[in-house]
């Protein structure tokens, strides 16, 4: 606040600028303004120092609305001294010459006076309000009441006290009303959550179901490819068993045609070779005989010849040879 130094019969004090400081010499004063700094003699003189920056004053005050419930208005009241000069003629802001504090409460007073200003504004509304319109919107009411009640005080006018701002920062109820006021909300929101819930899970058992719904779609679609596949194989099948028995039928009609060409061939020109050999001689005959007996038998162990067989071929020569001469 200040700085005062003691020299002997004789002191020296300097101040800050947010402070306005007036020094009095028997009973007159010789100098006031703010940020001073200067001489002085104590045994005859006498300071006072009013501050000039910004005060903030915190309110707590409590009471009870319409319909009969504790209300609790919190806020901070913004004010300045405008008029050191004046305000010292009502409030004394004298200081210790030795320690250079207050020598009484000035502050206090200030603090005192305004609270209880602001208090009669607030209460005057909270005593006619009921408790659910002053939680909807008893903040913006109480601020601009005390406000506007505290700027046209006439009181503070004449003192110099200039209110800066007004700053609510709650109206609340007693823990147990503000619960049961509360429930309803709880119970709504928590509504709503359930409701919430539900729906997720409405919506998740309605995707299952349509899952379901599609994998038995799925499934019953390729049912029907399978079942379609297994006709069309059996089909298939049966094409290539009808084809296969049909080439067979071909293939036996050609191999039996081919043997009855072959086989007609061959009795034809067993026919034939028959029809040469019916005018022939017989021992002719019987050489040819031996001839393919001999081509047809690889191996003889054993030949008999009889007379009668040499005497018929003999017989057969010796004419021969006659008609030949």
């Amino acid at each position: 606040m200040n700085n005062i130094r003691t020299y002997p019969w004789i002191r020296h004090i300097r101040t800050e600028p947010t402070w306005f400081t007036l020094h009095y010499r028997n009973g007159k004063r010789v100098r006031a303004g703010r940020g001073e700094a200067f001489w002085f003699n104590p045994h005859v003189g006498s300071i006072v120092q009013v501050p000039l920056d910004d005060r903030e004053l915190h309110f707590v005050f409590h009471a009870r609305s319409a319909d009969y419930q504790d209300v609790a208005a919190q806020g901070v009241v913004t004010y300045r001294l405008t008029q050191p000069e004046v305000i010292a003629d009502h409030i004394d802001f004298t200081i210790d010459l030795d320690t250079g504090q207050f020598q009484r409460t000035p502050l206090e007073q200030l603090s005192s006076l305004i609270t209880q200003l602001s208090q009669q504004f607030v209460l005057d509304y909270l005593s006619r309000t009921p408790l659910r319109t002053i939680l909807f919107e008893g903040v913006d009411e109480v601020r601009g009441r005390m406000l506007s009640g505290l700027r046209e005080e006439q009181r503070l006018t004449e003192m110099g006290i200039e209110i800066i701002a007004v700053r609510v920062a709650s109206l609340a109820p007693t823990p147990e009303i503000e619960a049961a006021l509360q429930m309803p909300t709880r119970e709504a929101i928590q509504q709503d959550a359930d409701q919430a819930t539900f729906q997720r899970r409405a919506v998740a058992v309605e995707q299952e179901r349509a899952i379901e719904e599609n994998e038995l779609q799925s499934r019953i679609e390729l049912s029907k490819r399978r079942e379609q596949l297994v006709t069309q194989d059996g089909l298939n099948e049966r094409r290539a068993a009808s084809e296969q028995t049909a080439a067979q039928g071909i293939r036996a009609t050609a191999e039996a045609e081919r043997i009855t060409q072959l086989e007609g061939a061959r009795i034809a020109a067993e026919r034939e070779r028959v029809a040469a050999y019916a005018g022939a001689d017989p021992a002719i005959l019987l050489a040819l005989a031996a001839t393919e007996f001999a081509r047809k038998v690889e191996r003889i162990d054993n030949l008999t010849i009889t007379p009668d067989m040499l005497d018929g071929l003999l017989a057969k020569l010796n004419r021969t040879r006659t008609l030949e001469a």
